[in-house]
């Protein structure tokens, strides 16, 4: 067993700021498909990223095409036809996720690989951090 002693005065300060940029990205699968999906509506400028309080561990991700972005919403150009906008208030949620698309037989789905997550619910729809 081994015994560690936490010295206050040689501790590295870090600060939290909520409104740091968030730095999600995508495969290319993802953005392939956010890429065919708008091609499909001229009218939609992108695809919005956000968190609601629900599912079994607490948040579970929002994710919809949109015509604008919300206010407040963080712009990440992932390609230059293809805009992620995440919402203000999802920031320090998502920070640092990787955003996928997969498809296994008939089944496609979008996976998130988020470092912030501590739980996973079993049916892969819900977080907590």
């Amino acid at each position: 067993m081994n015994t560690e002693t936490f010295d206050p005065k040689n501790a590295v300060a870090t600060s939290y700021d909520p409104n740091e940029a968030a730095s999600v990205s995508m495969t290319d699968a993802a953005i392939a498909h956010v890429r065919k999906q708008l091609q499909k509506n001229s009218e939609m400028a992108g695809v919005r990223l956000a968190v609601k309080k629900s599912g079994c561990s607490g948040f579970k991700y929002d994710i919809e095409f949109v015509a604008q972005p919300g206010e407040g919403d963080q712009i990440i150009e992932l390609a230059d036809d293809v805009k992620l906008f995440v919402a203000a208030d999802a920031k320090a949620y998502v920070r640092g996720t990787e955003i996928d698309y997969t498809k296994e037989g008939l089944n496609s789905t979008i996976k998130f690989n988020n470092p912030n997550a501590k739980d996973l619910c079993g049916c892969g729809e819900s977080f907590s951090v």
